[in-house]
């Protein structure tokens, strides 16, 4: 289904084209062609040697400025935490910090201790570029890995080589049996950070809500390792795609930080005469959209499958990223034509039931629908001319609808038409009207 919305998305303008080229080749899994391995290693040596002697600061990392840290650690717990302001306070080095603090608490469960060393290196030396890229350039991780999620097994090779190092080895105290086991959760949760696996674990995970719906208590035992393993990939990955749903000034920042990322691989990839990957292209993305397809297609259905396995403890999550979704949406500008549409049907920039400040407070999101069996179409309103107006090519975003979410929704993503002139989409109906912004 995703496929052949992501199809429509593309057929409706340029910018479009990007949004739907850049989810389709990031998170759909594709078949790589094998290639010869090649020696490689991706360590980088400390400085100097470490001295057992040498007492360790508090938070694992010397900085002047301890107590306006540890005043942020504080709220290491809290969703939301100013991750930059730890970053400034510790001298760069917020993982370190972070991790150092979590693990002063005392962790006796294995697969919580290997969840948390999983977290902490599953970008662990990340050159700035995707998977796509180091594939197309025949980068030496590519040659190593063959093709199948490079970045992914480069991390997890990085951070155990970390563990050989001279006082390094956190886990030196558990048994042979330990850490095997630990080292297997560790391997499964990262893989699962390869975005192209992102469509089968939403898909498990959905599978896995429907089941805990329909049991008598409506929980899930979790009494095998395969159910386990499943809820833990699932919460790396929701944390892997979290920076939409944290407080919007914090969401900013990480929006402007990976879009100098992409910008500077287009940038790459024009010097050496390659075709630009999809939102890498400086001179023609549009971030907003990006980030409201990146929104409809990717983040809010995993959020919402995730809020409801856990149920209610993740809503608040849900709601900051609806109203993230909103804000992205308000800065897509309208089209002369769509700005003609409004004044002829009587109302201005802030009139309408929809988004603006005449809206009525419950309906969020007025979608536009482009249906081509739709009457009363006219030639103005081409589906082209509704994409610059940040409207048309989002009609049909998985998990959206006019007004309240409900709590309980058809999983089935079926699509029908009512009599009574409502898309029925997934258990929900959505109003076909154009909103007010």
């Amino acid at each position: 289904m995703l496929s052949r919305e992501l199809t429509q998305l593309s057929e409706t303008s340029r910018s479009g084209n990007q949004v739907s080229e850049y989810i389709s080749s990031t998170f759909l899994e594709k078949e790589n062609k094998k290639r010869p391995m090649s020696q490689i290693c991706g360590l980088k040596k400390p400085k100097c040697t470490p001295n057992r002697s040498v007492s360790i600061p508090r938070f694992g990392v010397s900085t002047n400025q301890e107590e306006l840290l540890a005043k942020e650690l504080e709220d290491i717990h809290r969703w939301g935490v100013d991750i930059f302001k730890i970053s400034k306070y510790s001298g760069n080095r917020p993982l370190t910090v972070t991790m150092y603090s979590i693990f002063q608490a005392v962790f006796t469960d294995l697969e919580i201790l290997a969840a948390l060393f999983a977290s902490a290196i599953h970008d662990v030396d990340h050159p700035g570029v995707s998977n796509q890229f180091l594939i197309n350039t025949n980068s030496e991780l590519a040659l190593m890995y063959n093709d199948a999620s490079v970045l992914e097994n480069h991390h997890l090779a990085v951070g155990f080589k970390l563990l050989q190092e001279e006082n390094c080895d956190i886990f030196q105290n558990l048994s042979k049996k330990q850490r095997q086991s630990l080292r297997k959760i560790v391997i499964d949760m990262v893989l699962a950070t390869d975005m192209s696996k992102h469509m089968n674990l939403l898909a498990d995970l959905k599978t896995m809500v429907e089941t805990k719906k329909v049991t008598s208590l409506g929980v899930l035992l979790l009494d095998n390792y395969s159910d386990r393993i499943q809820v833990l990939q699932n919460m790396v990955h929701c944390a892997d795609l979290s920076n939409p749903t944290k407080p919007l000034e914090l969401y900013r920042q990480w929006t402007d930080r990976i879009m100098v990322e992409f910008f500077t691989q287009g940038d790459r990839e024009r010097e050496r005469g390659m075709e630009i990957s999809p939102m890498c292209d400086k001179h023609n993305a549009s971030i907003e959209k990006s980030q409201v397809g990146f929104i409809d297609y990717i983040v809010h259905p995993l959020w919402e499958t995730w809020a409801d396995l856990v149920h209610p403890d993740a809503q608040d999550i849900l709601d900051t990223l609806e109203d993230n979704r909103e804000f992205y949406q308000s800065l897509i500008p309208h089209s002369p034509s769509a700005v003609l549409e409004e004044k002829s049907l009587g109302r201005g920039a802030s009139g309408g039931s929809g988004v603006g400040s005449g809206g009525a407070a419950g309906e969020k999101f007025q979608i536009v629908l482009t249906l081509e069996e739709e009457e009363g179409e006219t030639d103005a309103e081409s589906p082209e001319e509704e994409v610059e107006s940040g409207h048309g090519w989002v009609r049909n975003a998985p998990g959206w609808k006019a007004g309240q979410r409900s709590d309980r929704e058809d999983e089935d993503g079926d699509e029908d038409e009512g009599g009574d002139g409502e898309l029925h989409r997934g258990g929900r109906n959505i109003p076909r009207q154009r909103s007010g912004t």
